[in-house]
């Protein structure tokens, strides 16, 4: 699968909350998140803009593979995700082959549906508030579309494109902490 997204930085997350509505966008929920990213031992995901993670969300955890950024200016990847019955016997596979843990991504999202799209409203730990824009799709042909579709969307929100932040997270956590870019 393909995720197409579109993230920006927000400073005013009530005022974008307030447009989304107004759009027609419809609640989904709020999820408390929190995402354990692991580095490979055989080649390093920061070099070759991989991640794979174990997100805890409530009582479910899922395992997901994000591939690298198919262009250069959306977030979109292939995306591969399982859910997993023990994250903490999950961990321990990955530990036991060598992988290893590079730090945890807390979030509390606020998610909303608007047709095909999935709008999300993290408030991260430690780097703030964000909008994301996805939506899910099969062939990887056709997906500068929906990106030029989701920049449209964010446009309307009162989001600039030049506005929007193409990295994860993860990179901003790490840059922010300084802590191993080279070698995660």
């Amino acid at each position: 699968m393909i995720e197409v997204e579109v993230k920006a930085r927000v400073e005013d997350p009530k005022r974008i909350e307030r447009s989304i509505i107004e759009l027609g966008a419809v609640p989904i929920g709020i999820e408390n998140q929190a995402d354990t990213y692991y580095n490979a031992p055989f080649r390093d995901f920061w070099v070759t803009d991989e991640a794979l993670r174990i997100r805890s969300q409530g009582s479910k955890y899922f395992l997901t593979y994000k591939g690298p950024k198919m262009d250069s200016v959306s977030k979109t990847r292939k995306e591969f995700e399982v859910e997993v019955n023990d994250a903490g016997n999950m961990g321990n596979i990955l530990s036991s082959l060598g992988f290893s843990p590079v730090t945890t991504i807390v979030k509390k999202r606020k998610i909303y549906r608007l047709g095909n799209y999935f709008i999300a409203l993290d408030n991260v730990r430690n780097l703030g508030d964000f909008i994301e824009v996805e939506a899910s799709i099969n062939d990887s042909r056709n997906y500068e579309e929906e990106v030029e579709t989701i920049f449209k969307l964010i446009e309307k929100l009162g989001i600039s494109r030049v506005s929007t932040v193409r990295e994860s997270y993860l990179e901003m956590l790490l840059k922010k902490n300084k802590k191993g870019i080279v070698g995660l």
